[in-house]
């Protein structure tokens, strides 16, 4: 059959005529899809090794459509052609949307991103419409425990030092995967998978082809970006090529000058004497990117870049003004007047960026020169994962925060603001005035 026909059918049957691995990040038509095998004498596949179920392309499927392995077992999941890998079926049929977050060591990712899935599962659905589900929920399963570690404790009335609810990104460990290509190993980052959809009471509720994503989000260790981190053994960080929206998380209060800027007060709001440079991660992320992307050094990049300032709760009043509530109202639809929805404010996340980019000037202008040097469209946008409630533990000295009182601010913004960049109707934005 002609790959014509092939590309046909599977448009036919709801297939995207070309799969995206979002682990090694090889195309390949979904007929080449792989099926992992379920009975337990079936082991050892050669490239994951013995411990894993072999993978292989069917000859034979049950009326339900799933293939059977050399044992008779009915198998269920995929697996990726080139790196053998499990794929969630979503992305046989949704377009992958591509989005990295990367930052410096302890420049709080992991509590960002645990509070920006949270939060999604609520905003998403109950504002804007949009279905968030987990894609993969085994390979989600960590930011999961984050998620019940921060927000869902047993114990939501005891004081918790941050440091004890959610453990650093390694460069390896539950978050990538190894793989074996002959005599060479890969360690491949594992991605979370989510899907977006648009529900039926949506204003483009009958679009949801058009519309929906696969979203696969990257979390990458600061240390992944020093200088010689990235090789073909060790592609971490070349999925940033791919990504559609790139979210660089920088954490003003280890910067000297900022603990200055905000005075006496900042060792009781901090507890530590911490400092970084962190425009070498910003600086190492941009070379990667425009050496795998393609892009001359004179080469702005076209996607956007949104610069996530972190632990906001600290130094809110360095903005001159007073934290701005969810940048998102209600909107009429343009063909029909009594039809109202929820959009964003685009306007308001501008003003709370030009905002926040006057005090990176006074700070850390490194930070702006790079970010505006690489990136037609950068965006600076202030979040607290926790919120105001953190306190310094009498115990510890450390701080400490009561699960129960955690109350993330803006956590969703820059998410929201990069769907409505990528994915036109999705996250509508309110009229400019």
């Amino acid at each position: 059959m002609s790959i014509e026909n092939l590309t046909s059918d599977a448009r036919q049957t709801g297939l995207l005529p070309r799969v995206t691995c979002p682990h090694c990040w090889e195309q390949f038509p979904p007929q080449k899809i792989l099926w992992a095998a379920e009975h337990t004498d079936l082991l050892g596949d050669r490239r994951l090794g013995p411990d894993q179920p072999q993978r292989f392309l069917p000859t034979r499927f049950t009326v339900a459509g799933e293939a059977i392995d050399a044992k008779g077992f009915p198998c269920h999941q995929l697996a990726c052609p080139n790196c053998h890998l499990n794929i969630p079926r979503s992305l046989l049929e949704l377009e992958p949307l591509f989005l990295s977050i990367f930052g410096a060591p302890a420049s709080g990712k992991s509590y960002y991103l645990t509070a920006l899935t949270w939060e999604l599962r609520k905003v998403l659905p109950l504002t804007f419409r949009v279905q968030f589900a987990d894609a993969d929920p085994v390979m989600n399963q960590q930011l999961h425990d984050y998620e019940e570690s921060v927000f869902a404790s047993s114990s939501t009335d005891d004081l918790v030092p941050l440091a004890n609810l959610i453990r650093k990104t390694e460069e390896q460990g539950d978050l990538y995967d190894a793989v074996s290509f002959g005599n060479q190993t890969v360690s491949y980052p594992r991605p979370f998978l989510f899907t977006v959809q648009p529900q039926t009471d949506h204003q483009h509720g009958t679009q949801t082809a058009r519309m929906a994503r696969t979203i696969c989000l990257y979390d990458n260790a600061g240390e992944s970006f020093q200088p010689g981190k990235d090789s073909a053994a060790s592609p971490v960080t070349r999925h940033m090529a791919q990504s559609r929206v790139l979210f660089f998380v920088f954490d003003p209060t280890q910067d000297s000058r900022f603990q200055r800027l905000l005075g006496k007060d900042v060792s009781l709001a901090l507890n530590s004497a911490r400092t970084m440079r962190q425009e070498p991660i910003l600086q190492e992320a941009i070379s990667r990117i425009r050496r795998f992307a393609g892009l001359r050094q004179s080469e702005k990049h076209k996607r956007p870049l949104i610069v996530v300032l972190t632990k906001f709760d600290i130094w809110w009043n360095l903005l001159g003004s007073d934290p701005c509530p969810d940048p998102w109202a209600k909107a009429r639809s343009a063909t029909n007047p009594d039809e109202t929805f929820q959009a964003l404010n685009v306007s308001a996340i501008r003003r709370q960026s030009d905002l926040a980019r006057a005090v990176l000037l006074q700070t850390s202008p490194e930070i702006v020169t790079a970010a505006e040097g690489f990136a037609d469209d950068v965006t600076y946008i202030p979040v607290s994962a926790v919120g105001w409630n953190v306190e310094i533990d009498a115990k510890t000295n450390l701080p400490a925060i009561k699960p129960s009182n955690a109350n993330p601010y803006w956590a969703t913004v820059p998410f929201l603001y990069g769907l409505n960049r990528t994915i036109p109707g999705l996250i509508p934005a309110t009229a400019k005035r």
